[in-house]
């Protein structure tokens, strides 16, 4: 391996052109050095329009905040709590993607990248260094970008699954920054109801897929008598760290990549991030390969666990957005859905609570307007929420409303009922399911 030449932060940063498109490595492994960096670049006036690409980012924003206004310019593909504000005041903007196909923008030059920006492991003895806790789309970045800037942390894991040479990177800083942590909040009782009803459809055996917070957590913590779980998933966190290291998911059933676990980035405690560091039995892979429904597919019994911020009457989910307001991103759903519908005994499920932490009512008869479709209703399989689970595959619209319903808040049912016979007329309720 040849020597290794660093410079600073600033020295990086001050090759990058204005009037160029940055991609950001994301979740809990954001460069932020280099990004105040950049931020002392534009409070000196040296450079101006730079649009920047994201996953979801954990830690301070300060390219979607007002003051850098035509400076940055964010166009995130997953928007999280610390742009959203932005976002939705207009500061900054969300990409409409669908995350496993991200890497596309970047290799068919949708997205022309000025520069990659991303944080690395060390090397190892061959000079390969790991993306560690967040692989996303960075591959594709390195490998198109006009300029690469890779920041060494001995705090990044050096994680298995798809590495890159340090000859890619063009500059190279050394930081020790800690990786952001999450610690997600206790499961409600509503949650706890949620994870048993969600558990149920779930079999010995079964490769899962599932997010991260509170309710994942619920469903995790409902999994623990089951046997030879396999893990397909974008991401995962210290729920289903717990059943990793019980040896409840180990892989053992999976017909590709049999006993490891395959994700693309991860956001949760010290405790998830140190147990994939030099873990063979842990692949951290581009998201085009996680996120792709033809490999998703290859696993039987695939059961793809996600959420909602509304249903409609006819299974139609709304996930990325309230209305107009943008809350996250399409994510890697709808390619989950697909992955798990086409499976070998594979289920979809769209897990939510049937009200909001407001009482507002989550199952509805449209869609709030403005709202986008994340999964539509020819793709709608089993609903989930504290009050059942149901299958809406092979149901009529009017069957699809009566199963809703059933899963609807009890005080919600007859207001949802009177919406549901004004929909579909007086025949609605001639007929039982």
């Amino acid at each position: 391996m040849k020597p290794i030449h660093f410079v600073s932060a600033d020295e990086a940063v001050s090759h990058i052109p204005s009037h160029c498109h940055i991609h950001l490595s994301s979740v809990a492994s954001v460069p932020h050095c280099l990004i105040q960096a950049l931020c002392r670049r534009a409070d000196a006036g040296d450079v101006t329009d730079l649009h920047f690409h994201h996953f979801h980012t954990e830690g301070p924003a300060p390219y979607s905040e007002p003051r850098y206004e035509g400076i940055f310019f964010d166009q995130g593909f997953f928007i999280g709590p610390n742009v959203r504000p932005n976002v939705n005041a207009g500061y900054a903007d969300y990409l409409p993607v669908h995350l496993g196909e991200t890497p596309r923008l970047y290799r068919s030059g949708a997205i022309r990248l000025g520069a990659a920006l991303v944080n690395v492991s060390q090397p190892d003895a061959n000079g390969m260094v790991s993306f560690g806790t967040s692989v996303d789309c960075s591959v594709a970045a390195v490998e198109c970008a006009d300029i690469v800037i890779g920041v060494v942390n001995p705090n990044v894991p050096y994680a298995h699954g798809d590495l890159v040479s340090l000859d890619r990177f063009d500059y190279l800083v050394q930081d020790d920054a800690p990786l952001v942590t999450a610690n997600f909040a206790e499961s409600t009782p509503t949650e706890v109801i949620i994870g048993k009803n969600c558990a149920a459809l779930v079999e010995d055996g079964d490769c899962i897929q599932m997010g991260i917070g509170a309710l994942p957590n619920a469903l995790a913590a409902q999994l623990g008598s089951h046997k030879n779980l396999g893990l397909h998933t974008e991401m995962f966190a210290d729920g289903l760290l717990k059943l990793i290291k019980a040896g409840i998911i180990n892989g053992a059933s999976k017909k590709i990549d049999t006993g490891k676990v395959v994700a693309s980035f991860l956001l949760g405690s010290q405790d998830v991030y140190s147990f994939i560091n030099d873990n063979p039995a842990v692949l951290m892979k581009d998201i085009k390969y996680t996120n792709d429904p033809w490999v998703i597919c290859q696993n039987p019994h695939m059961k793809a666990i996600n959420s909602a911020t509304e249903v409609d009457f006819t299974g139609q989910v709304s996930a990325d957005s309230i209305g107009t307001r943008i809350f996250s991103g399409t994510g890697g759903q709808l390619e989950f859905v697909k992955g798990a519908s086409m499976s070998e005994g594979g289920k979809s499920i769209i897990a939510f609570a049937s009200r909001t932490n407001k009482g507002k009512n989550k199952i509805v008869a449209e869609i709030n307007p403005g709202g986008g479709i994340v999964t539509p209703r020819a793709d709608a399989h089993w609903m989930v929420t504290e009050y059942g689970a149901v299958d809406l595959y092979g149901k009529s619209l009017q069957e699809r409303a009566k199963l809703m319903i059933s899963i609807a808040h009890p005080d919600d049912r007859e207001m949802l009922d009177r919406q549901a016979f004004e929909r579909f007329g007086p025949h609605y309720h001639n007929f039982s399911i």
